[in-house]
């Protein structure tokens, strides 16, 4: 769980530029910066699969790998887009309305499954969380951008994607699906009064406009007669991180929710409206490990400022925004 939630901008991108640009740096390796030095090191590796591999290397692919590598190391979504993957990229972000429906992360170089959404092609054929996603129209994920694949995942509605997945819940061989992309809507908030007045709330993503249908809810429920509310946010891992904010605002009353901090970007505090507040009823949040993003911002908030009880797993850890700086070359990264 996020104690604290923190949203890491590092805008470092002089530093990184002068990192992706090796021969430029290399010109400076005598100083006695760390990240220097370490160039060297990669130098030499480089000379010795050059001089040693069994097998001529492409050193154009080595070298994608590696940069990759450098940024998938920092976090799960932070990448390294070469100028082809950029471009394919930016021609298919955006202009495609159909989805299959999928939240991904990236572990170990390998795509993993946060969540899918109910109703979506993804949760009909029944991918869950943790399950591996090894490839996309026959292109191994493991080679691909994580922006990348979720975009190869997008297209018109209507239209077949074929992917090859590995289920974590037992252990058999990789099974190759086809999925229909579909105009994926997101699940409406859903309310109910259990025993003992207990309201309940249930939501499975924080996109635009959540916060007022729970809202709307909370009144409902103690129009009803609850006493008490227990928000569900287990598998919430889609969503902006404003809306978060605003969600976590209907409890809390006053003080910090969250706040914004790089490397190079000021601290940007997000402090509790009492006017945005709406209802005061003992309260716990239930969370799970596919518990990630705007969700946790929530759930830290809560538990920050002792406002209720978080229960059930440790959520995933995803409190970062990203930024894309484009590269000379026509590359691209996404940095938190």
């Amino acid at each position: 769980m996020l104690s604290r939630v923190k949203f890491g901008i590092v805008l470092s991108s002089t530093f990184l530029t002068a990192l992706l640009v090796i021969g430029a740096v290399m010109g400076e390796s005598s100083t006695a910066d760390g990240a220097y030095r370490q160039l060297s090191v990669y130098t030499e590796v480089l000379s010795r699969i050059k001089s040693d591999y069994v097998e001529e290397p492409d050193i154009k692919v080595v070298t994608r790998g590696a940069l990759q590598g450098l940024l998938e190391s920092l976090d799960p979504n932070s990448s390294y887009l070469s100028a082809e993957q950029n471009k394919e990229y930016e021609k298919r972000k955006g202009s495609q309305q159909g989805d299959v429906g999928l939240t991904l992360s990236k572990r170990f170089g390998l795509v993993v499954i946060l969540s899918s959404l109910p109703g979506s092609p993804a949760a009909q054929v029944g991918l869950q969380t943790w399950d591996l996603l090894e490839a996309v129209e026959g292109r191994a994920t493991r080679d691909l951008p994580l922006p990348l694949t979720q975009a190869l995942l997008a297209g018109p509605v209507g239209t077949p994607v074929t992917v090859i997945v590995r289920r974590n819940r037992r252990a058999e061989e990789p099974q190759e699906l086809k999925l229909t992309r579909a105009d994926v809507a997101a699940p409406a908030v859903t309310h109910k009064l259990l025993a003992d007045k207990v309201g309940y709330v249930n939501l499975d993503v924080l996109t635009p406009g959540k916060a007022q249908e729970v809202a709307r809810a909370l009144r409902d429920l103690e129009t009803q007669g609850a006493e008490r509310v227990v928000l569900d946010l287990r598998s919430n891992a889609m969503g902006d991180a404003q809306e978060g904010i605003r969600l976590a605002n209907l409890f809390v009353e006053d003080g910090l929710l969250a706040y914004l901090q790089g490397q190079k970007y000021p601290r940007q505090d997000f402090q509790a409206e009492r006017k945005n507040a709406v209802s005061k009823l003992p309260l716990v949040v239930i969370t799970n490990r596919a518990t990630a993003g705007a969700a946790e911002i929530v759930a830290a908030a809560v538990l920050d400022r002792r406002r209720g009880q978080v229960v059930g797993e440790k959520t995933y850890g995803l409190g970062s925004v990203q930024k894309t700086i484009p590269m000379e070359d026509g590359a691209a990264i996404i940095l938190s």
